[in-house]
């Protein structure tokens, strides 16, 4: 006898369920997959949180109190005594932050000091090499000073430090005991460390800025606070975890482009689990059809027929949604161990954040009610006599009016955002963009556009499958009848397509606004550094001709190069001219043209910087007038650069053209680098020029040498970014690869009675496996197709949101990469679904039904 829940409809579904269970591996594995890339993105963005707040707070979480003074005044040696032998203090260090021109060479050179325990919990920094110093006249350098100047444990380094009477300054060597890694490796200065005591002898200072102090328990901190001040007068005493908080608000604070960035590519990861989820549902529903009009000829309304498929997705979302959160967590944290093996320093978030995780898990039920709502009333509409029928119709689903519309619509609608985030781009020297704002819409506009290709997808697979299914139609019976398969079942290659052209689509974009700002971040850096050495007459005037024969003689210097400025007027307003040529700054690294290209400028060319350019609205092959004295001179625009140009000059003409400027011909300006690699070459180049710049001829100190070193250090904020949009890349790779394994399984799956009947016809099992395996590969081009037509212009638009100055770069080898790994992962995501169906017997496959 039939229990009772099973006559229901709900039951029914359950029970089928439960006969078939790869249907509920189906689409609980799209479902656990949305929850994992959402609660993914939210615990990468955790993870960015927790990395920024670690590298850049200063105040270690063992540090109980922290003490100042209201007057802004030092704490003297003995406030410092005073605080340490306060009832329930534990341990008190004091802190200031000062620094000293660094003395030994004509660059000018600056390294910070910090005063530091450099043992125990209140330590900030902690030893790589050698020792911590103890000891007057010994100090620790960090990596970053290590690296700029060429120190390691027992080297030397002389401060110039003010005299007791503050009139002049005076040598003082130190010795470099050890080199350290700072916790807090924000400040993107060199940094020197020593305890407290030896370094207030060393530059004289008569107290510290702030005390760290620690006792046992929380409990003892508030009595100890208030015996402090009673102690030390004037003093201000405020608890550790009020300190790291204001300092975690200003890093986040800091770090908000990052941030902002990890917040849009969420965004991008709610849309992409949708997009799979629905996807899934469809194509389940679709294959349940003749099911679905048994339970309406039986007498199931379609209302209720409705609420039981919605309510059996809300089940299966639920259950998907906690599996998928505890896995995001997992791989949570593992990410700073796999990451710290490639050389990048990610913090792992400190607990699970439940009320993330709760929304997560309800959103994934809500998704899932979302994802399957327009499906079960599509499927709960089936007439009864669908039940009498061998087939299943794909065309009432997929197809209609209504959905034309809609995809009309939402396509009206992405070409309009684009077109309006296009129009609003900003110029050249715009700081008051809203970066994250512009971004935002771009993923709206993106977003709509993926509604308009789900909705139009059956219209464009027969259009785009036309073009691209010729050399297919000459491999034979297989592959003829894989571009028929995909052609004749519209609905059902839009629903793989889809999928494969959102992985397309996001990955290949993230790709490439990625390549275009590395190049602009190599641009800026070749800007910020043209060469290791820069040098110039101090008054502003010309350096003698003599002085680039003597660096170049050096053999510790390489690309020795002079060249001249002078100040003309274009269109009215003054600028920089001058003949230095682009090839030869850093061999032409990060330098990229707009515009035309760069290279060796013949007679009346020029090169642009991207300001000018904009405002004299000119690009390559456009001509400008130069004016210098009253005299113009009409050039050709060579090419234009997408920002500013190296030491600040906007024109870079030929030396002759740049004569006919009015400039004189002694140089102006000299840069050269160093011939060796590393911190020894840097240091031997440093010497090459001191002695070149203090030689007998030369000791007027007139000519001045900047040393780019300190300039052109790592950028810790560029390495988190790219870090997390790795990250963030490989959960979009995950959706796509998810996506098509269980929609191309599903779609070969429930085609059993196809492969049997292509075998009864004479078809081998070999041609079915093959024919298969073709379709899903079609599947897996037409995505690509699809997801790099709407990828690339979103990610020119990204770019041009993100930094205007930055050039468009497509990286067409990854991007073919990626195509091709997707193709083969839509090809053997029906492999073995093919595989079963090959082996089905014909006579078993003719007699089963749907």
């Amino acid at each position: 006898m039939r229990s009772p829940w099973r006559a229901t409809v709900l039951g029914s579904q359950m029970a089928e369920l439960l006969r078939r269970p790869g249907r509920f591996a189906a689409t609980g594995l799209s479902l656990l997959i949305a929850a994992f890339v959402v609660f993914g993105a939210v615990m990468a963005q955790q993870i960015v949180s927790a990395t920024v707040v670690d590298r850049f707070r200063g105040t270690p979480d063992a540090v109980s109190l922290v003490v100042t003074r209201n007057d802004a005044a030092d704490i003297g040696e003995a406030g410092l005594d005073a605080i340490r032998e306060t009832p329930g203090v534990t341990e008190a260090v004091g802190r200031f932050d000062g620094g000293a021109p660094v003395g030994g060479s004509a660059a000018d050179r600056y390294l910070a000091l910090a005063a530091d325990p450099g043992t125990g919990p209140l330590a900030r920094v902690r030893p790589v090499e050698g020792a911590y110093p103890s000891g007057p006249r010994r100090i620790a350098v960090d990596t970053r000073a290590a690296e700029a100047y060429g120190l390691v444990p027992g080297s030397s380094l002389a401060l110039l430090l003010p005299t007791p009477d503050g009139e002049s300054t005076r040598r003082v060597p130190v010795e470099i005991s050890g080199v350290v890694r700072s916790a807090a490796t924000g400040t993107g200065e060199p940094t020197g460390y020593a305890s407290g005591p030896d370094l207030l002898r060393l530059l004289g200072t008569p107290g510290y800025s702030r005390v760290d102090v620690r006792t046992e328990t929380p409990g003892a901190a508030t009595q100890a606070a208030e015996r402090i001040r009673r102690a030390v007068p004037g003093a201000v005493v405020r608890s550790g975890d009020e300190v790291r908080g204001e300092e975690s608000r200003a890093a986040v604070a800091d770090a908000s482009d990052t941030l902002e960035l990890a917040g849009v590519f969420l965004a991008v990861a709610v849309g992409a689990a949708v997009l799979v989820a629905t996807s899934t549902f469809r194509i389940v529903f679709a294959r349940r059809v003749r099911q679905l009009a048994l339970l309406r000829a039986v007498g199931a309304t379609s209302r209720r027929l409705a609420a039981a498929l919605v309510a059996e997705g809300a089940v299966v979302g639920l259950l998907a949604g906690a599996a998928g959160v505890l896995a995001a967590w997992g791989c949570a944290r593992l990410v700073p161990a796999v990451a710290g093996r490639f050389g990048h320093d990610l913090s792992a978030p400190a607990a699970l954040p439940l009320p993330q995780a709760a929304l997560t898990v309800l959103g994934t039920g809500l998704l899932a009610v979302l994802a399957v709502l327009a499906p079960s009333v599509a499927a709960s509409r089936v007439s009864p006599l669908q039940a009498l029928r061998t087939a299943t119709s794909e065309g009432s689903t997929v197809n209609g009016a209504g959905r034309t519309v809609l995809g009309v619509l939402c396509a009206a609608g992405a070409v309009l955002l684009a077109r309006q985030q296009y129009a609003s781009l900003p110029e050249p020297g715009d700081t008051a963009h809203d970066r994250f704002a512009a971004l935002t819409l771009v993923v709206v506009s993106g977003g709509l556009a993926f509604l308009a290709l789900i909705a139009l997808g059956p219209l464009l697979v027969r259009p785009v499958l036309s073009a691209l299914a010729v050399p297919l139609r000459r491999t034979g019976a297989a592959g003829r009848l894989a571009v028929a398969g995909v052609g004749g079942a519209p609905g059902r290659a839009a629903s793989v397509s889809v999928v494969v052209a959102l992985g397309v689509c996001l990955v290949g974009s993230t790709l490439t606004c990625l390549a275009s700002l590395d190049a602009y971040e190599r641009y800026r850096r070749t800007l910020e550094a043209p060469a290791d050495f820069h040098l110039y007459a101090g008054e502003g005037g010309t350096l003698d001709r003599t002085l680039v024969a003597d660096l170049a003689a050096r053999p510790e210097l390489a690309d020795v190069t002079a060249f001249r400025t002078a100040e003309v007027a274009d269109d009215g307003r003054s600028a920089t001219v001058t003949d230095l040529d682009l090839t030869t700054v850093r061999s032409g690294t990060g330098l990229t043209a707009r515009t035309g290209a760069l290279g060796r400028l013949g007679p009346a060319e020029v090169v642009v910087d991207a300001e000018h350019a904009h405002r004299l609205g000119v690009e390559a092959g456009d001509r400008v007038t130069l004016t210098s004295a009253g005299r113009p001179v009409r050039l050709t625009v060579a090419a234009t650069l997408p920002g500013a140009g190296p030491h600040g000059a906007n024109f870079f003409v030929t030396p002759a053209d740049l004569t006919r400027l009015g400039a004189g011909p002694a140089p102006t300006l000299i840069t050269a680098d160093a011939a060796g690699d590393g911190a020894e070459g840097r240091a031997r180049a440093h010497r090459a020029v001191t002695e070149t710049l203090t030689g007998p001829e030369r000791g007027d100190g007139r000519v001045v040498a900047e040393d780019a070193a300190t300039r052109a250090g790592p950028d810790d904020d560029l390495r988190t970014m790219a870090t997390t949009v790795v990250l963030l890349l490989c959960l979009t790779v995950l959706v796509a690869v998810a996506g098509v394994a269980t929609t191309a399984s599903l779609t070969v799956v429930e085609r059993r009675r196809e492969f049997g009947l292509l075998r009864a016809l004479g078809l081998g099992g070999a041609a079915v496996h093959r024919m298969v395996t073709l379709e899903c590969a079609l599947h897996g081009v037409l995505g690509g197709v699809l997801g790099l037509a709407l990828g690339l212009p979103y990610a020119w638009l990204a770019v041009r949101a993100a930094e205007v100055s930055a050039p468009f770069t497509v990286p067409a080898g990854q991007l073919a990469t990626v195509l091709a790994a997707l193709v083969l992962v839509t090809a053997a995501a029906g492999t073995i679904p093919a595989l079963r169906a090959s082996r089905t017997p014909p006579t078993v496959a003719v007699a089963r039904g749907d």
